[in-house]
């Protein structure tokens, strides 16, 4: 059948069963956007700022397991994807992103508005396409999706010239994908399997340490059936939050930089850790060289290039994650008699270790975890980095994160999807929010990126409209996004924000305050905007509290509210994250306060 290169895209779009796009038109683009009205049975989200387009594309694919879909026009457009890409890249989540391009004939003209997204963005994307002729078009979709989902997932760039858009062309639409240099391996080795299970039945001190890599293959049943039948505790990445039930007596927590320090405590000091779907990042095993000494290393990737990379291992498994632990489960003797016993006493060990980790908080800090305070005559801030005012009541942060975990526990009966910023708060919430399940908590991990949570809290809620979702951010993240308020409102998007306002760039403040003597240096907000007449602005319901009262009254209003609402809780300005690995050092320095 005979159609436009612009229409053979979208009914590509279509064969893939994509049912929304988050995008934001331009010149170069319009024939697409034009077409797109031709495709009913496409939702399109009209976003405030590119960026915002990929982030929520994002948090719709994490959020659904299926790949998140974007658009953008050429130039400053397709550019501002790139932080998107970045992120989605880092943490292995499918995209596909399709930017506008000037005409073939004016590549590399320096024509207006044209920017060479093909080499832009190759280092953050699996792949990048630019197309030269309409009659490529459906087996550049079908190739793009298949790339972006399979293997590890990834982003996949699509950058579409304007006269390419509006060429005519036979439609066919590919039936399979041939790619020769592009196989990803699934199934695991056999004997390595067997070695693996053997390893694991002659441990005494195991531990599972499960990555983002589990919740994406759907491993997270395999993972728990293989924890709970060889009696094994389990510590969880950021990103592999989801993976494991937090409610299960066997989670220790997540590991690393700002893990607790039981889950720290314990890859310290296990004989084994299975290591599935992560590709031990620093903020997981501070110096490598120190990582784990006294233990072996299993390592099940189903990226061969990650495998050995960061850290030694002692056996490698290049495979998908859920396969692998499909497997190993099946070969995994039960714990019983004495290697029953032997776990037993190694699960009483790490239980003594939380009541110790309880026991030190209480004694250093006088409270049940973060250590705020005021700053005092020596502190050495700069004058034009005055912090926020310290008069009246403040919210202590973990305060905060209790209430609402509690309201996840008891009123969303463990339903709600979390989405956090980057941050403190981002660090708070993941060592105290209850996630029962895969895909449940939503954060940018390996990029870090500040702005990332309103978009992909915005994405997840397209994705999972039958879910509560919360969004908990700061306030230096949120400004980064902020004209995202217009988009939630605008597609009566029904994110509830927890907005953690402590006046200043907490983290950068946190690490100013430890390791540069209080000095500290351009991380004061000023206290603007008051982002609760912002909120209404934009259309949404809003209110600050500032004490537990107000926060115990306030907080189940917000989030039975209807539509998008906000919460500003005022907290205090020197509450930091604890535990903490200092930068450079391994777990046996973990801080527990100031």
């Amino acid at each position: 059948m005979k159609m436009d290169g612009a229409h053979a895209l979208l009914e590509g779009l279509v064969r893939e069963k994509v049912e929304v796009v988050f995008g934001y038109p331009g010149g170069q683009i319009i024939p697409l956007y034009d077409a797109l009205l031709d495709f009913p049975s496409i939702r399109h989200i009209l976003v405030r700022h590119e960026q915002g387009a990929a982030h929520a594309a994002d948090g719709y694919a994490r959020a659904s397991g299926r790949t998140g879909v974007c658009f953008a026009t050429s130039g400053p457009g397709a550019t501002n994807l790139t932080t998107g890409l970045a992120n989605a890249m880092s943490d292995s989540v499918p995209l596909v992103a399709v930017t506008g391009q000037v005409p073939v004939a004016s590549l590399g003209s320096d024509a207006f508005q044209e920017a060479d997204m093909t080499g832009i963005t190759m280092p953050v994307c699996k792949h990048s396409y630019l197309v030269k002729q309409a009659a490529d078009v459906p087996r550049i979709v079908k190739e793009a999706f298949h790339i972006a989902s399979t293997g590890r997932p990834g982003p996949v760039l699509i950058d579409f010239p304007r006269d390419v858009q509006q060429e005519k062309c036979d439609f066919r639409y590919p039936a399979e994908v041939e790619l020769p240099g592009y196989k990803p391996n699934y199934d695991a080795h056999p004997h390595q399997i067997k070695r693996a299970a053997r390893v694991i039945a002659g441990s005494v001190r195991p531990v599972l340490l499960a990555g983002g890599g589990v919740v994406a293959s759907g491993g997270g049943p395999a993972l728990a059936e293989l924890a709970r039948k060889a009696r094994i505790p389990v510590v969880c990445t950021l990103l592999g939050l989801g993976s494991f039930p937090t409610s299960d007596p066997l989670f220790l927590g997540m590991a690393g930089m700002h893990g607790l320090y039981r889950a720290n405590r314990a890859l310290n000091e296990a004989d084994l850790v299975i290591a599935v779907g992560t590709r031990f990042s620093d903020r997981v095993t501070g110096p490598p060289k120190g990582f784990a000494t006294k233990a072996r290393i299993v390592h099940i990737d189903i990226d061969p290039a990650e495998v050995g990379k960061n850290v030694r291992v002692d056996l490698p498994i290049v495979a998908d994650a859920r396969l692998a632990l499909e497997e190993l489960t099946r070969l995994v003797p039960a714990a019983a008699d004495e290697r029953g016993r032997d776990r037993d006493r190694w699960l009483e060990e790490i239980e003594s270790w939380r009541e110790e980790e309880a026991r030190l908080l209480r004694a250093q800090t006088g409270r049940s975890g973060a250590a705020g305070g005021k700053r005092t005559a020596g502190s050495r801030a700069s004058a034009d980095a005055a912090g926020p005012s310290e008069s009246g009541p403040r919210l202590s942060p973990l305060y905060v994160l209790e209430r609402l975990a509690e309201w996840g526990r008891r009123a969303a009966g463990g339903r709600a999807l979390f989405v956090t910023d980057v941050g403190q708060h981002q660090m708070w919430a993941a060592q105290r929010l209850p996630v029962e399940e895969p895909r449940s908590f939503i954060t940018s991990g390996g990029l870090g990126t500040m702005g990332y949570g309103l978009p992909a809290a915005l994405g997840a809620k397209v994705a999972r409209p039958d879910r509560p979702v919360v969004l908990v951010t700061g306030d230096g993240s949120l400004q980064m996004s902020v004209q995202q308020l217009a988009t939630a409102r605008q597609h009566n998007l029904g994110v509830k924000i927890i907005l953690m306002n402590n006046g200043y760039l907490g983290m950068v403040r946190q690490w100013q305050e430890l390791f540069y003597d209080r000095r500290y240096s351009a991380v004061a907000l000023g206290g603007y905007p008051d982002f609760c007449r912002l909120a209404e602005a934009y259309g949404l319901s809003a209110a600050r509290v500032a004490s537990e009262e107000e926060l115990d009254r306030r907080l189940p209003e917000t989030l039975e509210t209807e539509g998008p609402a906000l919460l500003e809780c005022l907290i205090e300005p020197e509450a930091d994250v604890f535990p903490m690995v200092p930068p450079g050092r391994n777990f046996e320095h973990t801080m527990l306060a100031k």
